[in-house]
């Protein structure tokens, strides 16, 4: 048993004990016949599921695995059945709900040979088509081919039939008798046929008296696929003889003495088996005495499980084999094991395929694969496991599995497995077209288009649903470029022409009037009554007339008289193939499939329905956009948009709720004719202009001057256009729009608003015209404002009628229905109210969709109404705004009635205060005292007026003069913007805040706008700091302060103003002068908090930190004092305490002050080492050049602290506790002119003359003096002068770089010396600014200059800058210039500044993103070595070797050589160098590196060994020669005689050897 084991091993069984499950037994498997689910939306070689199923029902656990052990291999075997037989394919049903398709080409070697034959001689009478050869239900053995993955990415599989593949196992000695063998006829000849059954060297003939196929009566052909039996094997296998008897084959068991083994086995054959274990997913057994195979439960019988039990005999049939991993598949079901090869390819109970089944049961449910569900007729169906769930969600079948009853979806019937396949997800169950048989013609779909081709366009309905729209019904008319208009993936809506279920075959249109037609569809000649009217499409145009067809392929034809009212003489010239008509039917004949049309008769019946006036219409259903409607009494479909409800923009969405499906709307009109869709309308303005008339039904009816009435269709940034009936649309633009300017044409009118529109101009080529829609230019029509409001409101009468009908609403308040009841501060601001107080109130207004009533409590409303009298004036007040209504109230009548809020069709308000408020007065004249249509409301004519009512003086002035500068005005914040602030003062009036008047600017939060914190609504108290007029911006604020204004500017801010003190009263205060020519008194209490103190209380009054120094005689020694800096200058800094014309010597040093030093050593004082200053007391000169010489000092008027030493005035500079007087760069006194202000240079210079002996300025000099003075300044100059031209002289001063740069600006040396000049003063900053200026300054195309400057900085940020700043240099320098020398650069400065730690992160960046630089991996390896990790930089050469190129490598090991005699081991290099020699012996440029090296580094001895090599070289004569003379020159400088001698005969003996070519 043991050598049987050994010889063929089994190929399903894995010893394991107490395993219960299969799947465990089949680990060793493969997991084989893993494919994708087949979705069977369509018999097609798509698999849409990207999940694996598995022969026993199991998937795999991992998708990845599955997709490197796909379980569907090429050249496995198996059972199939024809599912289907086209004229080159045929579908083939596999195990477990696969499915394949066989190629005609792939039968046999014969009938491939014989349809090339056929082809080439274009005869094709003799050719055996599939459908002759096989047939539905026929059960064969196939091989997989090949697996193909089809083009949405799922698995196809090919199968073959030709026997050389499925018996390529067998050879001719295992040929036995009794076997059943597969094959194809190969030849038809006198007594019988040669078949061919793959098998080289043998030839099987099958007798016709041997042939009794009940399904193939007539003699085989060519190519016809036989299962035979093996009668007699003569010749040791070279001759078979076959008989064909089903009941024979079908009942032959294979027998162990047969030789079948499980690498010759074949599915289909019959074995005894014995049932090895049983479990519930199936069974093992072992058969053929020592092989094992498995039995799905799907091939199990229905009632078996329960009588099958371990050691049980059963008959079995092979159903595939896979050959390389011996996995055998087996069926018990009886109709594979019963006599006959045919097997029913549709179920009992007919096609149930997309068909959707409730109540169904779960019987049982295997974890690993699916479920088997009962259908209510007691069918079996399996659903996959992935079926289960919707592919999206989590695997949960323990949930399913509780479920009583389920939904399915039929997805395919196996016919190998005699089982349906079904679904239970609800997105396949949902799905509205599941097959080619679940679409009608004449229904409307949505499709993608998937590709475009030369007859037509692919549109993809579903998955596995595609449909072909013809290039003639592509668009309305035919399209030349159709690749513009569609592109791949577009969605489209389309209707069905036709659709072949059996064939697959689904015609579509996109034809825009057959698509959106609402006329009756003829599906068939039944359909097409005489009398009836449906849109068709010329298919032929012939002299005779038209030939039109509809759906289903019903057509008829439209006679050369019925063409056309007009006469038609050659069709051809009028129509075109394609072209939509109306067509009528005249005649139709169902039985001869005949009819009769008339396109005449269908357009003078659209001239009749024209003249119809008022329409009724039935709601069918509501949309978003309007009611799809059903006109009475034909019942033909119509749309009623929702903004064509009323002319009302307020009142259609109220119409629109209160219309319900079956509701009856009359008094409707049809507008568009030009479309085909029927479009109604039911705005009375538009139904008016209808039948009386005043419209254009085409374009050539419009005429400049005409008007009409149409309604706004579209806004767009440039104007609006306008639709009129008849499908005519024109455009107003911006200009015409309106009287007014307007910015936004979005808020003038709203998309179906009714306009009145007059034509301006025609453009005849295009077809288009522009329109107007000023009121002063378009006249409108009498009595309209009056019929507008009557209408509109028995629009809103009728809806709480429909409403009440529903009881959605209840106006008798005396119910018990709660009814909100609004009342409006104003409406009851003079009634005194406590809770639970009866009140009689007037109604103001019902909004029936709230359900809630406006009313209000004013006593002159509820008061007795009087009555009116026609033609009587009355000023009346706005009490409610509706929308498009407003309430008002008639004076002291007590009488309310309702106006629209527009006096006109084409009125705008481009602003709030343009519409009726609440409170306005107007001027009102009744025309009619009771109108019945109004409900007994007066109807009135109105124009706005200013109330007549006494005015205060205050407001008289406020009208009159408007807000003066300065005024405290009050009011409420309206609306905050980010830049400004709408105020509403008290007396209505709006004032402006902006931004910067808000808060003061140190008060704003970082990251906030000002305004932020201003809310609306909030009471704020602001001050008039400007304004404009309404009209003009005539004056300035500051030209005319006292001018008022009527729309002021205010400001927030509490006042605050710069002034200058120009006078100074004691015990009173100072006198200021303010901007603007204003003067102001500031009251002695107010300078400082501390003064009122002071004043009141003289006991506890601190001692005055300042003492007046009225003479240098009062200043003491220690004594305290501060002052002003005044100036500096090179021979110090300048402080004025008192205006003494006397100079006094002061002392900064710490040392004297015993305070901090404060002084910069930028400075550069010269006497700042002596620690003596000069300062000079003169007012004359301090007031002339306060200006310039405040500039000098960064913090302007900074107090000092002076000590005074008995020597002399000595001064110490004290940081500022107080906060500076005036913070700015430069001090300016407003008393200053323009002239005596100087630069600072004069100022620098003035400085220092002021410290010379002043008394020596002030006498005469002589004329010898004067010439000495001018020649020394003449020598001065020329001494400057070559100074300048000296360009070896460095620059002293930041002066002599400017202008230095300015003839260099590209000098980086420059650049870097006027930086080295700013850092030996510690100007850190300065020298950071001038690199800056460098970068630049300096050209694009000096990208060295630039790198040095960067470099430079790089450098300095390393000295002085922190790693942030350092980090920021480095990534904008990598932004400029050339990364490589860059990171170089900074990995040189980190080592140099000892930064190794930064320096080897570096390296390690750098070696990753330029490995394929050499002079990276050499200058990392010099680092490392020079910090004497030598073991690195022997990792990183290997590392090096493997990221560069191999021809690098011989430089790269030279090179680290070298670094290791530099700074490393010597011998490591010597070492390193040997090996590289060794292998690159003539190299030498490497032999004199390496003798430099050992000559400095190595001893004698071996440098002599050295040289003894490289002269023994084989290289050429020339390089010897070379070695030899360095050799002799290394033996002079440190040899001895004898050594060089030594040299000197060696060379000899080589030129002895290599005779007269090396002489020469």
């Amino acid at each position: 048993m043991a050598s049987v084991e050994e010889d063929f091993p089994r190929g399903g069984t894995a010893k394991k004990p107490t395993e219960s499950k299969i799947v465990v037994q089949r680990t060793e498997v493969d997991n084989l016949f893993q494919v994708e689910l087949h979705s069977f939306l369509s018999f097609c070689s798509n698999y849409c599921e990207k999940k694996a199923f598995d022969l026993s029902g199991q998937v795999t656990e991992n998708w990845e695995k599955t997709r490197k052990n796909c379980n569907v291999k090429e050249g496995i075997l198996m059972l199939g059945c024809v599912k289907e037989v086209t004229d080159f394919e045929v579908t083939v049903s596999l195990p477990c709900g696969m499915q394949g398709f066989l190629s005609i080409r792939n039968i046999c070697d014969s009938y491939t040979k014989l349809l090339s034959e056929q082809l080439e001689s274009a005869d094709t009478e003799e050719i055996c088509s599939l459908p002759h050869i096989f047939y539905p239900g026929m059960v064969f053995r196939c091989v997989v081919a090949k697996l193909d993955v089809a083009r949405g990415g799922s698995l196809s599989i090919q199968l073959s039939i030709n026997p050389k593949l499925i018996n390529k196992a067998l050879t001719s000695t295992s040929l036995k008798a009794g076997m059943v063998l597969s094959g194809c006829v190969e030849s038809v000849e006198d007594h019988g046929y040669i078949v061919d059954i793959g098998i080289n060297g043998t030839k099987a003939f099958l007798h016709k008296k041997a042939v009794k196929d009940k399904h193939n009566p007539e003699d085989l052909t060519v190519g016809q696929y036989v299962t035979s039996q093996v009668e007699e094997v003569k010749n040791d296998g070279r001759v078979v003889r076959l008989s064909v008897s089903p009941p024979a084959v079908a009942q032959a068991c294979a027998e162990s003495e047969q030789g079948w083994n499980l690498t010759n086995l074949l599915p289909g054959l019959l074995v005894k088996a014995t049932i090895k274990k049983v479990t519930k997913h199936g069974l093992i057994l072992d058969f053929l005495s020592s092989f094992s195979g498995q039995v799905d439960f799907l091939h199990m019988e229905p009632g078996q499980t329960s009588i099958l039990h371990q050691s049980t005999q059963v008959r079995a049939c092979v159903l595939y084999v896979e050959p390389s991993t011996r996995l055998v598949g087996l069926s018990l079901r009886s109709y594979l094991l019963q006599p006959g090869t045919r097997v029913d390819p549709s179920p009992a109970g007919g096609d149930r395929i997309g068909e959707v089944v409730q109540n169904c049961k779960m019987t049982t449910m295997h974890h690993m694969s699916g479920a088997m569900l009962e259908l209510p007729d007691k069918t079996l169906a399996f659903v996959h496991r992935n079926h289960l769930k919707e592919s999206n969600e989590p695997a949960n079948e323990n949930r399913v599995l509780a479920m009583t009853e389920h939904t399915c979806r039929i997805l395919d019937f196996s016919a190998m497995d005699q089982i349906h396949f079904a679904s239970l997800r609800k997105s396949v169950i949902d799905k509205r077209f599941y097959r080619y048989h679940d679409l009608q013609a004449g229904q409307v779909v949505e499709g993608t288009v998937s590709v475009l081709l030369n007859h037509g366009m692919v549109v993809h309905l579903s998955d596995h649903i595609k449909g072909l729209v013809p290039r003639t019904h592509l668009s309305d008319i035919l399209l030349k470029n159709p690749e513009k208009k569609y592109i791949e993936g577009m969605k489209i809506k389309c209707r069905v022409l036709s659709v072949d279920a059996e064939n697959k075959k689904l015609y579509l249109t996109r034809k825009k009037a057959l698509v959106e037609s609402s006329l009756p569809l003829f599906l068939s000649y039944a359909d097409a009554r005489p009398g009836c009217v449906s849109h068709g499409y010329i298919v032929c145009i012939k002299d005779f007339g038209c030939i039109v067809r509809f759906y289903n392929n019903v057509k008829g034809l439209v006679p050369l008289s019925e063409l056309s009212s007009e006469p038609v003489i050659s069709p051809e010239e009028v129509f075109y193939v394609g072209q939509v008509f109306k067509a009528k039917v005249l005649q139709c004949d169902p039985d001869k499939a005949k009819m009769l049309l008339s396109f005449k008769a269908a357009a003078e019946g659209d001239t009749e329905e024209a003249a119809t006036a008022q329409l009724e219409a039935k709601v069918l259903k509501k949309s978003v956009n309007g009611l799809e409607v059903a006109v009475l009494p034909d019942e033909v479909r119509a749309v009623l948009p929702t903004m064509h409800l009323s002319d009302h923009i307020s009142n259609c969405p109220l119409l629109w709720e209160s219309l319900q499906e079956g509701d009856v709307i009359s008094n409707v009109m049809c507008f568009n004719k030009n479309k085909q869709n029927i479009t109604l309308t039911k705005k009375p303005t538009v139904r008016w202009s209808l039948e009386e008339g005043v419209v254009a039904k085409d374009f050539s009816e419009i005429t400049v001057g005409m008007q009409l009435i149409g309604w706004i269709k579209n806004i767009m940034s440039y104007g609006v256009f306008v639709e009129f009936p008849y499908g005519l649309v024109g455009l107003a633009p911006k200009s015409a729009m309106t009287d007014k300017f307007i910015s936004d044409t979005i808020t003038v009118f709203q998309p179906g608003q009714t306009v009145l529109a007059k034509v301006t101009n025609l453009d005849e080529e295009k077809r288009r015209f522009l329109v107007t829609l000023k009121m002063s230019e378009v006249i409108s029509p009498e009595g309209d404002v009056q019929t507008r409001l009557i209408n509109g409101l028995q629009e809103r009468k009728a809806v709480a009628e429909m409403l009440a009908v529903r009881g959605m609403i209840a106006l008798v308040f005396n119910y018990s229905f709660e009814v909100c009841l609004q009342c409006r501060t104003s409406h009851y601001l003079c009634v005194n109210l406590t809770p639970g107080q009866k009140a009689t109130a007037v109604i103001l207004r019902v909004d029936v969709l709230s359900s809630c009533v406006h009313v209000s409590l004013l006593p002159k409303l509820v008061a007795k109404k009087k009555s009116l009298a026609e033609g009587s004036k009355y000023t009346a007040m706005v009490q409610h705004i509706d929308r498009d209504f407003a309430i008002i109230s008639l004076e002291d009548t007590a009488q309310l009635t309702v106006i629209q809020t527009s006096s006109h069709l084409n009125e705008t308000f481009l602003s709030e205060s343009e519409k009726l408020k609440a409170g306005m007065c107007l001027a009102v004249e009744v025309i009619e005292p009771s109108c019945q249509e109004l409900q007994g409301l007066s109807l009135v004519s109105w124009q706005r007026t200013a109330p007549n009512r006494q005015r205060t003086t205050s407001e008289n002035q406020t009208s009159s003069k408007g807000y003066c500068f300065g005024e405290i005005v009050r009011g409420k914040v309206r609306t905050v913007k980010p830049t400004s602030l709408q105020v509403t003062l008290e007396d209505g009036s709006t004032g402006s805040v902006h931004v910067s008047e808000v808060v003061e600017g140190a008060d704003v939060c970082q990251g906030s706008f000002p305004t932020a914190s201003v809310k609306v609504g909030s009471a704020v108290t602001a001050r008039v700091i400007g304004g404009r007029e309404a009209s003009s911006h005539r004056y300035l604020p500051f030209s005319h302060p006292k001018f008022t204004y009527t729309i002021p500017e205010l400001t927030l801010i509490p006042s605050v103003s710069l002034g200058m003190v120009t006078n100074i009263q004691p015990q009173v205060g100072l006198l200021v002068k303010l901007p603007f020519g204003g003067m102001g008194t500031v009251d002695v209490t107010d300078l400082f908090h501390w003064i009122c103190e002071f004043v009141l209380n003289p006991q506890q009054a601190k001692p005055a930190k300042d003492p007046e120094v009225l003479s240098v005689d009062q200043l003491k020694a220690g004594q305290i004092i501060r002052g002003y800096v005044k100036s500096v200058g090179e021979q110090g800094v300048f402080i004025s305490i008192d205006k003494e014309e006397e100079l006094v010597h002061l002392s900064l040093l710490p040392e004297d002050t015993g305070k901090p030093d404060v002084l910069p050593e930028s400075l550069g004082l010269p006497l700042r080492l002596i620690g003596e200053e000069k300062k000079e007391h003169d007012t004359k000169k301090k007031m002339k050049r306060a200006a310039s010489e405040s500039e000098q000092v960064t913090n302007g008027f900074t107090f000092l602290s002076l000590s005074l030493s008995l020597s002399r005035i000595k001064l110490s500079f004290l940081p500022p506790s107080d906060p500076c007087r005036l913070q700015v760069a430069a001090g300016f006194s407003w008393d200053v002119g323009l002239s005596s202000l100087k630069p600072a240079s004069a100022a620098q210079e003035g400085d220092s003359s002021d410290g010379e002996d002043q008394d020596g300025s002030s006498k005469k000099k002589s004329r010898h003096e004067l010439e000495q003075e001018k020649k020394a300044a003449e020598k001065a100059l020329v001494q400057r002068e070559t100074e300048l031209m000296d360009p070896n002289l460095r620059p002293q001063d930041a002066a002599a770089f400017e202008r230095l740069l300015l003839a260099s600006p590209n000098s980086s040396l420059l650049w870097l010396q006027y930086m080295a000049h700013h850092l030996q003063a510690t100007q850190i900053e300065q020298a950071r600014a001038v690199a800056e200026r460098a970068i630049k300054t300096i050209s694009f195309r000096e990208e060295q200059e630039k790198l040095n400057v960067w470099v430079a900085l790089l450098n300095l940020e390393n000295m002085y800058g922190t790693e942030e700043s350092l980090k920021k240099v480095f990534e904008r320098a990598l932004q400029f210039c050339e990364p490589m020398p860059v990171y170089q650069q900074l990995a040189d400065i980190y080592a140099k500044s000892d930064k190794t730690k930064e320096a080897e992160g570096l390296y390690k960046t750098m070696v990753k993103r330029f490995r394929q630089n050499k002079a990276v991996w050499l200058s990392y390896g010099t680092f490392l070595l020079q910090q004497g990790q030598s073991d690195a930089a022997s990792a990183l050469l290997q590392r090096a070797l493997k990221s560069l190129p191999s021809k690098e490598s011989v430089d790269v090991i030279a090179k680290f050589a070298q670094l290791e005699f530099r700074y490393g081991d010597s011998e490591k290099g010597r070492t390193m160098f040997d090996k590289v020699l060794t292998s690159y012996p003539k190299r030498t440029d490497l032999w004199s590196v390496f003798i430099d090296l050992m000559v400095k580094h190595g001893s004698q001895k071996e440098v002599r060994a050295l040289f003894d090599r490289v002269i023994h070289l084989s290289v050429s004569i020339k390089k010897i020669k070379f070695f030899f003379k360095r050799y002799l020159e290394y033996e002079k400088k440190h040899g001895t005689p004898q050594s060089i001698q030594a040299v000197k005969e060696k060379a000899i003996e080589f030129v002895e050897a290599k005779g007269t070519e090396a002489a020469n």
